[in-house]
């Protein structure tokens, strides 16, 4: 993939709102999602532009994206993103999203003929009903910046912080997607298993130390025939753009619940992503160099190849901000708590799938996976609050006076990324949204 039309820095879009120097989704990000227009109408899909969304499905029924007007690849593939999932999209393969893609870019551009056409499909996005962007079918959550595994294994093993398979293998786990909600989404605090220091047996509640987890979602586009692994080269070509993750995590559970198998009832019960996913293609200007440090071991052949070292990694920045519930109740913004980039990643999203595939198995268009918890290099770029508190021995102190080790009944988590290099236009993610409610009477 190399740069092109819909990344020229100048263009400027009908659509006034997407030409503010702080828009997200400015002409040249348009970032695909799901939306429901009124509560009696049928989900369908559509594009952020600014504050819009381009409904595909009105966009179908005016007419518009015609095969003659744009030719049958783009025109194939909006037929397809009109439905009430991006799944059939998604199947249709990277050739197809950038044909449907250049003929967005081209029908919203300052001039475009198709304005007048267009503009009856919009809806603003503060009216609209954001919903999950595909059908999730299946959830994987990785383990891939160093930063963020080390200093959690510093909490546990101050001696020996990281397993010896790490630098060697993409560490996952298999997750949960009926539990997957989008930005917006609110969850009961939840219960299970802990065994009290000193105790000898475990007892049954609500979790103590819930935490945030700042990640990126990747969702699959193409995938793969059960039994053939997808290769180094090929695998960004299977991956259909990103999203915001917040895998929510209870640490006194996955304390107790994780050996020998890994997190259970610690992850399964709610994961929160934003509702737009923005294309590799729009991230094209953004791509750095991937290298790994030459004294750690260098990845197996399978992992390894050239376009991974000469544009494997992406600058997205990253933050999360906390809101309690007294900052509501005194009309208090969200404050930001911490920051990252996704640059920093040892292991990365090529890899990922290459990985996940090698042994067979058989991804599939809406698949998700998520990067695990993109921590830096400094304290005060911590991707959860188990980091930030050091396990919960130190108290993070909020501007109003507030204190947090773990999260409290009430906070409101909102997951910020943004790009942005000279020469080329910002675009952003949006936001993930989710807020804790008080367990479940038991």
């Amino acid at each position: 993939m190399t740069l092109n039309e819909t990344h020229d820095p100048q263009l400027r879009s009908w659509v006034a709102s997407a030409n503010l120097d702080d828009s997200d989704f400015p002409i040249q990000n348009l970032p695909f999602g799901v939306f429901r227009a009124q509560a009696d109408i049928a989900p369908c899909g559509g594009v952020a532009i600014g504050d819009q969304i381009l409904s595909f499905g009105a966009a179908h029924r005016a007419g518009a994206f015609s095969p003659s007007d744009v030719g049958p690849l783009a025109a194939r593939a909006a037929a397809a993103a009109a439905g009430s999932s991006l799944n059939e999209f998604m199947a249709l393969g990277r050739e197809s999203w950038s044909a449907l893609r250049l003929a967005l870019s081209r029908a919203l551009r300052e001039g475009a003929t198709q304005r007048a056409m267009l503009q009856t499909c919009l809806v603003g996005q503060s009216r609209a009903q954001l919903l999950l962007p595909a059908q999730i079918g299946d959830y994987t959550d990785f383990y891939t910046s160093i930063y963020h595994a080390t200093a959690v294994g510093k909490l546990m093993r101050p001696d020996n912080p990281l397993f010896p398979n790490y630098r060697w293998i993409p560490i996952g786990y298999h997750g949960r997607g009926s539990s997957i909600g989008v930005s917006g989404q609110r969850f009961h605090r939840p219960c299970g298993q802990t065994l009290p220091r000193g105790a000898a047996a475990p007892v049954i509640g609500a979790s103590q130390r819930l935490d945030y987890e700042l990640e990126l979602g990747v969702f699959i586009g193409q995938g793969n025939e059960s039994g053939t692994a997808i290769g180094i080269e090929d695998a960004e070509a299977h991956v259909f753009g990103l999203c915001l993750l917040n895998d929510w995590s209870a640490r006194d559970l996955q304390g107790w619940e994780a050996q020998p198998l890994g997190p259970f009832l610690a992850k399964n019960f709610a994961t929160t992503i934003s509702p737009w996913i923005v294309t590799l293609e729009a991230l094209e200007p953004f791509r750095s160099a991937w290298q790994r440090p030459a004294l750690d071991p260098q990845p197996l052949p399978y992992l390894e190849g050239a376009h991974l070292r000469e544009r494997g990694a992406i600058d997205i920045e990253l933050e999360v901000l906390l809101q309690s519930e007294r900052m509501r109740e005194r009309s208090q913004p969200p404050t930001r708590v911490s920051g990252s980039n996704y640059r920093h990643a040892y292991w990365t999203l090529s890899q990922m799938v290459a990985h996940h595939s090698v042994n067979g198995c058989n991804l599939q268009p809406g698949d998700l996976l998520g990067t695990g918890t993109q921590s830096g290099p400094d304290p005060e770029q911590a991707g959860c609050l188990l980091e930030l508190s050091q396990g919960g021995k130190r108290a993070v102190r909020l501007p109003n006076g507030e204190e947090r080790r773990f999260l409290e009944d009430g906070d409101e988590i909102v997951l910020r990324a943004w790009c942005e290099r000279a020469g080329a236009r910002r675009i952003g993610f949006g936001a993930a949204v989710g807020r804790v409610l008080p367990a479940h009477e038991r």
